[in-house]
């Protein structure tokens, strides 16, 4: 056999930069696999276990690294699998191209086998979404859907038939209106808008020179901007709120930082919003808006790459289209020094009040452990360049609060989204993306079951990835959204034991402990991060500590109360956890 298309798709990807492509075979990408085996000396095919990981991966790997992430899966089931992870890089902004297989042209229609047309299931999640039915197409069409990934931020689909995949590269059964034939070498990556217009810039100094009670959201567009963002802060003496996504923005010791805003938010965080009267947003969309100021009540400032998302989440006063670093780089010599340190001066005091109650609760000795100690002994140990992925549920609450940002350190999630699952196959990209570094997957027991087997993976690439199972037993957070909302809990809860995940993990060939004891847990946890290869820590804590908002409001108390006398079935520990460590914020 000659060289056929999936050749010249595979090639193109390769001038494009792409070196990974995360995937799992099957007969309607036969011919594909072909052309990743006949170029593998320039793209690694890395082998997963389930779809959803493998579109996971590929978004860990943009948001990461910024460069264009690839998963591939085969016709009906797996491009379906690939939606969940898809969607978690459409609202999390990260460009990823998926490819997928397609039965062959001559029978689509027919409702042959594994017939779904994955383009019209993918026309929600992608920005450019084609079937590709002539060789001819590429490689145009592969730059066409780079180009729309790398620009709109998001996701790109392209969907081979059998046929066509195999087919002469050179073959064209079509005639043309006019020659396709694509540029000789690939663009480079396409940058969001960099400097803001000058007009905005000089409008937004002045708004924010009249503060007196500034504040900036800074969030995840704004991750390559730390120095711009601490300089801005500096000149305004403005503390900064980070959202979750955003958390590295700025380290968490910084004299600037109060934490972040929601339910996973800090106190200091939450009372600054309250509290600011002009507010600066960059590289963010926070979409929570009952956590933001109130409109009206405040000035606001935005900076922002995409202009459909520039004002959109309060009234804005000067919406600003532009990069953030470039554009606060450009805002600082209009700015006027604020020599009143008054107002950081008292959320530095309020955090430092902050950072004392939850070293409390990083308690050894309490027992069941403590999931803030959990974290805490995560966070000593690992090292100043550590990359942290996490999972949905209580353990973002608690990697948000105990998960300190310092040096080189990062942190990943599934933002917008929020699904579960997301950390491992998370931290297994990130793995294969920076060998050298260390890689801690922090995640729930739920969420680890989901796609566990995602550990074989770890362990066959060689991916020294650590993880550590905040196992509570139960869908944690679901838990307590339900007590707050004044309802007992129900349907929650598994049946003990779930299983051991240390066992799993050692028989996958990895390390594997399971801990039951706070005096264990520091042990263990070093053991693992010495491990030379894939480890796993599973920790049992106290499956009633409840993720409650840094600030605590009347309403949620209430309706805690109302659900834990309806019929909380373990309500003798929450209620002590709860009123004891937690309903006493509400006097602070």
């Amino acid at each position: 056999m000659g060289r056929i298309a999936a050749e010249v798709l595979i090639e193109r990807l390769a001038e494009w930069g792409v070196d990974t492509v995360y995937g799992l075979p099957g007969d309607g990408i036969n011919g594909i696999m072909e052309g990743l085996r006949r170029h593998s000396d320039r793209i690694r095919f890395v082998l997963v276990h389930h779809e959803e990981a493998a579109a996971f991966m590929a978004t860990a790997h943009a948001k990461a690294t910024g460069k264009l992430g690839v998963c591939l899966a085969t016709s009906g089931p797996g491009g379906i699998h690939l939606l969940n992870g898809l969607y978690d890089a459409k609202l999390d902004h990260a460009p990823v191209l998926a490819i997928t297989g397609l039965q062959e042209t001559s029978v689509l229609g027919s409702g042959y086998q594994q017939e779904v047309a994955l383009d019209q299931l993918y026309t929600d999640v992608a920005e450019y979404n084609l079937v590709v039915n002539n060789p001819a197409q590429l490689p145009g069409v592969v730059d066409n859907a780079i180009r729309a990934a790398y620009a709109r931020r998001g996701v790109a689909h392209l969907t081979f038939p059998n046929d066509v995949q195999v087919a002469d590269a050179d073959a064209d059964p079509y005639a043309h209106v006019a020659p396709a034939n694509p540029p000789a070498s690939a663009p480079i990556f396409l940058p969001s808008p960099g400097h803001p217009r000058d007009a905005d810039l000089k409008a937004a100094a002045e708004v924010l020179n009249a503060a007196a009670k500034p504040a900036i959201l800074a969030g995840a567009g704004a991750l390559h901007a730390r120095a711009e963002v601490l300089a801005v802060a500096d000149a305004l003496g403005a503390p900064v709120i980070k959202t979750l996504p955003g958390k590295a923005v700025i380290p968490d010791d910084s004299e600037y930082a109060v934490g972040g805003i929601g339910l996973l938010g800090t106190r200091p965080g939450e009372e600054l919003v309250e509290d600011c009267d002009t507010l600066l947003m960059v590289g963010t969309n926070f979409p929570y808006t009952k956590h933001l100021p109130e409109p009206g009540k405040v000035r606001v400032v935005q900076i922002e790459a995409d202009p459909m998302r520039a004002g959109a989440r309060l009234p804005t006063e000067v919406p600003m289209i532009g990069d953030a670093a470039e554009g606060l780089a450009a805002l600082l010599p209009l700015l006027s020094r604020r020599e009143d340190r008054g107002h950081l001066e008292k959320y530095r005091r309020k955090m430092d009040s902050w950072r004392e109650d939850m070293a409390a609760l990083e308690n050894p000795e309490r027992s069941p452990i403590a999931p803030q100690y959990a974290v805490g002994v995560i966070d000593d140990l690992a090292t100043d360049d550590a990359i942290l992925t996490c999972d949905s549920g209580t353990v973002a609450t608690w990697a948000a609060r105990h998960w300190t940002i310092r040096d080189r350190r990062e942190f990943y999630l599934s933002g917008n989204l929020a699904t579960m699952a997301v950390g491992l196959p998370y931290a297994n990209a990130l793995q294969h993306a920076y060998p050298g570094r260390q890689v801690i997957a922090y995640v729930g027991d739920g969420g680890f079951a989901m796609l566990m087997a995602e550990f074989l993976t770890a362990v066959q690439h060689r991916l020294p990835v650590k993880v550590v199972i905040n196992n509570n037993n139960a869908l944690g957070q679901i838990l307590w959204e339900q007590m707050i909302l004044g309802f007992p809990e129900h349907g929650v809860r598994y049946p003990r034991p779930e299983g051991d995940f240390a066992a799993w993990a050692s028989a996958c060939g990895g390390y594997g402990r399971k801990v039951t004891a706070g005096s264990d847990l520091r042990e263990a946890v070093a053991e693992a991060f010495a491990f030379d290869g894939p480890a796993l820590v599973d920790v049992d804590v106290n499956p009633d500590e409840p993720p409650l908002p840094g600030k605590v409001g009347y309403e949620q108390a209430s309706k805690f109360a109302q659900a834990w006398l309806k019929g909380q079935p373990n309500k003798i520990a929450t209620a002590t956890t709860l009123f004891k460590d937690k309903i006493s914020q509400l006097g602070k």
